[in-house]
């Protein structure tokens, strides 16, 4: 169901596209056009992996900007519990680069799943919040 909804994203328009692509090269720079468009939707539902357990599903959501240094406050909650729900903020381009690895996993791996940066980020804040 998760990677259904990644194989029909519309690829956004060249104007917009161009903003990004100074940040992005290879292989990355071609899926700008279709991660602006997951972008833009706000959310994105997928699976976390757990090592030798079953996977957990989460819903990731964040504000939309426009421009590769907005800041973006992106929260992801597992298992549909509010108790397991996390915050991160991080520039429009660094999300988009997490978006970006999504889908190439979504391609190779058949898995919607934010990377390991994604996740060291996100648990990094906690913890230093929790040290405080």
């Amino acid at each position: 169901m998760f990677l259904e909804k990644l194989q029909h994203l519309q690829p956004a328009g060249n104007q917009e596209v161009n903003v990004f692509a100074p940040y992005f090269q290879g292989k990355k720079r071609a899926l700008i056009p279709l991660a602006l468009s997951l972008l833009g939707q706000g959310s994105l539902e997928g699976e976390r992996g757990i090592e030798g357990g079953e996977s957990v599903p989460f819903l990731a959501t964040w504000n939309v900007a426009k421009l590769p240094l907005d800041v973006t406050r992106v929260r992801i909650q597992f298992d549909g519990n509010p108790e397991l729900t996390y915050e991160v903020m991080m520039h429009n381009s660094e999300l988009m680069d997490n978006l970006i690895d999504v889908m190439i996993k979504a391609r190779t791996a058949q898995v919607v799943d934010f990377p390991q940066a994604f996740y060291r980020k996100l648990l990094a804040i906690e913890l230093s919040a929790t040290q405080s």
